[in-house]
Parts: structure tokens; C-alpha cells; sequence
């Protein structure tokens, strides 16, 4: 199927004013409005995937700019389950709320999976994410019996029907008062039926309102290209996962090519699992834990948590419990 331009496709939606924002505009302290600014600006936005309040903390301790909350990162920390369709709203929500509780001005993408049923559930989903905090979300095209975007076997539903998901959500953000919450159009149809229609169903689904489009699954530097020219000039997302579909691009690669955002969705969470194993296995065999501790007292440890932050809080209030600790 030759890939439709997307001139071609009915442009149901009108972007409206407060939507709608310059390079030299100073970042707003808002998480939504600063990730729309951040997207009208040069370069690629870089979100290492979190999966709770440590690994988000580590992530503003290195200094990223924006955070991504990926389902199957939550499904593992909060559930210890795999990524097959799991976890629910309330689970996304509430971790969502707790990581952007952290730092209201940076900007959190967060995974939605399908929006968890039809228009009705899908315009509650990103009700639910704008009051958690959420700075974009995005929704894809598998059925609700979804799996992690780079296991086989995946299923997805009619362009009608992603598009409808679509649709409802962009309606659902512009019925809410002052929202400007970024809509994130996914499709995981190349891998089913193709890269031409999945760029065909992301041509649609901009059409009526998505702010950015994501191919999960990308093969190759050739093929990433192609989709960033062919949604030109809705902004294109990348997700690169290590060992998976998509090859190790690098930030600078993939700004290269032309993408606008890039996603490291398990780079936390796998991390965890290297650290966790490490530190049990030498539990186990040395019967003390001051090899894995290295150096890091529970002081040094709730210092990364933010401790001296807890502190200066209750100093400035005139509190005196936390003068000594």
C-alpha cells in the first residue's frame, strides 16, 4: 500500500490558540505547557523511562528535563507482573500522580495503553492523567488484550476504531478548562500489517487532533526517516528498547534522523533487575549486605530521595522535629 500524504486526509481539527506555542518563549513552569514549548524548540526531547518514586528521582538527579512513565515499567515495579494487559487505569494514575508530585515542572509522558475501553473510557483515561499531573499520554491502536509493543503476536484494531480512540481524547483535553495536556497517537501496526499503514493510521489520527505520532517497532534508520517525512510536520516518538524491536539508536541518531522525542522505556526498570540480582546473590553467598551497600549509609540513601528538600521544608515553617536527623 503506497503511504497516503497527509494533505490528503480530511483535517477534522483546528488547533486552537492556547495550544499553540514559539521557540523563544520562556518554559512555562506548568509540566503540559512546558513540553508543547519544549517541542516548538531545536532538538530532541529525551525521556528515560521510570517506574516509581526512586527511579524518577535518579532520573532529576542526572539531570533529564522530562520523565516517561512506561505500562510495561509500572506493570513490573507496582504489580511484578508482565506487560499483557494487567495493570489498570487506577494503577497508571496513581503512579503517574506520585512521580509528578516529585517536580511539578517537569514534564511526565505516560503511557495509556488503549485508554482502557471505548470513547467514554478513553476521554475518563485522560481526564484522570490531566488531573494527575501528566504532561502527554499516549494511546494506541491494540486490542484490549495488548502486550508490550516488542513481544510477537500482537493484534490490532480497525484504523476506524484507533482513530476513534484518538478523537475522544483530543475532545476529552479540549473539554477540559485550560488543558493542554499532549495527545500522542501510537500504533504498533507495523508489525502486523506494515509500515506504510501504520503511517497511514498516524496520518489519520493527526488529522483529527493528535499532537504527536508514535510507530512502535521501528526496524531501521531507513525506515524511521521515512515515517518523520511522512507525518511531516506532526512531531514523530521513538522508543528504544535494548534488545528490542527497534535498534539501539543514540539521543543524537535519532535527532538525526529527525524524530522529536525519544524514550528509553525500560532503561530504569532493567537497571533495577541488574542491581537487585547483584545485591541478592551477594547477600546469599557473603551473609551481609556491606559489599552491595557500597559506602551508601541510610543518610547518603534518603538523601537521594530527598531528604535535605523534607528538611529545609519543615526549617522554613518553623518546624524543629527535623532539626537534627
Amino acid at each position: 500500500m503506497a503511504i497516503q500524504p497527509i494533505e490528503t486526509f480530511e483535517r477534522e481539527y483546528t488547533i486552537p490558540a492556547h495550544l499553540r506555542h514559539t521557540a523563544d518563549e520562556p518554559l512555562s513552569t506548568k509540566a503540559s505547557t512546558r513540553l508543547r514549548q519544549m517541542l516548538a524548540r531545536p532538538g530532541i526531547v529525551v525521556a528515560p523511562g521510570v517506574c516509581d518514586g526512586l527511579s524518577a528521582r535518579c532520573a532529576l538527579e542526572a539531570g533529564f528535563d522530562c520523565l516517561y512513565q512506561s505500562g510495561a515499567a509500572t506493570t513490573a515495579a507496582k504489580l511484578g507482573m508482565p506487560d499483557l494487559a494487567i495493570a489498570t487505569l487506577p494503577d497508571f494514575v496513581q503512579n503517574a500522580t506520585m512521580i509528578t508530585g516529585l517536580s511539578y515542572s517537569t514534564p511526565l509522558i505516560a503511557d495509556a495503553d488503549t485508554g482502557f475501553g471505548g470513547p467514554a473510557m478513553v476521554a475518563r483515561t485522560v481526564q484522570m492523567y490531566d488531573r494527575a499531573g501528566v504532561a502527554g499520554l499516549h494511546i494506541e491502536d491494540q486490542v484490549q488484550t495488548k502486550r508490550c509493543g516488542h513481544l510477537l503476536g500482537k493484534q490490532v484494531v480497525s484504523t476506524e476504531d484507533f482513530v476513534t480512540r484518538i478523537r475522544a481524547a483530543v475532545q476529552a483535553r479540549d473539554a477540559i478548562p485550560g488543558s493542554d495536556i499532549v495527545i500522542i497517537a501510537r500504533t504498533d501496526s507495523a508489525q502486523v500489517l506494515g509500515m506504510d499503514e501504520a503511517i497511514r493510521r498516524l496520518q489519520a489520527a493527526a488529522a483529527v487532533g493528535a499532537d504527536v505520532a508514535f510507530i512502535e517497532g521501528v526496524k531501521t534508520q531507513e525506515l524511521l526517516e521515512k515515517t518523520v517525512k511522512a507525518l511531516y510536520p506532526t512531531p514523530v516518538l521513538v522508543n528504544v528498547i535494548s534488545g528490542g524491536l527497534t535498534p539501539s539508536f543514540t539521543t543524537k541518531e535519532a535527532e538525526r534522523m529527525g524524530a522529536k522525542i525519544i524514550i528509553f522505556s525500560l532503561v530504569s526498570c532493567v537497571a533495577a533487575v541488574h542491581g537487585i540480582r547483584e545485591a541478592m546473590s551477594l547477600l546469599k553467598k557473603t551473609g551481609t549486605d556491606h559489599t552491595s551497600a557500597r559506602g551508601m549509609d541510610p543518610r547518603k540513601f534518603f538523601e537521594v530521595v530527598g531528604l535535605d528538600e523534607v528538611i529545609e521544608v519543615d526549617r522554613r515553617a518553623g518546624g524543629t522535629a527535623l532539626s537534627s536527623i
